[in-house]
């Protein structure tokens, strides 16, 4: 069964890579890193201190900055765990790919799916009663993860595991901002 799943993962990959095009190649290659995106980062810290008080906002970044070194952590030992090469290194497919980036590290799972999976996840579910269109953020995690089949370093399970992962870990951080940090913020806002 596993041999099945990898194999489709291996087809999947090599198939959704050919479909790349020279003329997007500097569009991928871009928005697959991560300083692009600050502008985007910015925008969501405003509406933190739009929406909430300045107390609140900066529990809530503080969150988020804890979750992201938690699924950072996560990401990296599992990638070290299971030790699976990246497609670009990969002797098997690698001559059968385009590759525009060449990270040397392991593929399992996908650290850009995870973190920006989690990310947005907990910025939705934070402002989920203040903004009807929260859900167009999610714009930037898939873009963000599809590229990395695109320039060549991670396969479609990498992707989807690390997504997986990242939603749950927002999950996770969410429900322990509600029951560690949110009752305390309405305690002190009481006094």
């Amino acid at each position: 069964m596993l041999d099945k799943i990898l194999q489709w993962d291996r087809e999947t990959f090599v198939y959704l890579n050919s479909l790349g095009i020279e003329q997007y190649d500097l569009f991928w290659s871009t928005v697959t890193k991560f300083p692009p995106w600050i502008p985007f980062f910015v925008l969501i810290i405003s509406l933190f201190f739009v929406k909430f008080t300045k107390r609140e906002a900066l529990f809530m970044i503080l969150t988020l900055l804890v979750m992201v070194l938690f699924v950072g952590t996560l990401t990296d030992l599992t990638k070290n765990l299971v030790a699976r090469l990246r497609p670009n290194n990969d002797e098997e497919i690698n001559t059968l790919i385009r590759i525009l980036r060449r990270p040397s590290g392991f593929s399992f799972f996908s650290g850009h799916a995870s973190s920006s999976f989690s990310i947005i996840t907990l910025v939705v579910l934070f402002l989920r009663q203040h903004f009807k269109w929260r859900y167009l953020f999610y714009i930037w995690p898939i873009l963000f993860a599809m590229s990395r089949i695109y320039v060549g370093v991670h396969f479609p399970i990498d992707l989807i595991v690390g997504a997986l992962a990242g939603i749950f870990s927002a999950w996770l951080f969410y429900k322990l901002y509600g029951i560690l940090i949110s009752p305390y913020l309405k305690l002190n806002h009481r006094e």
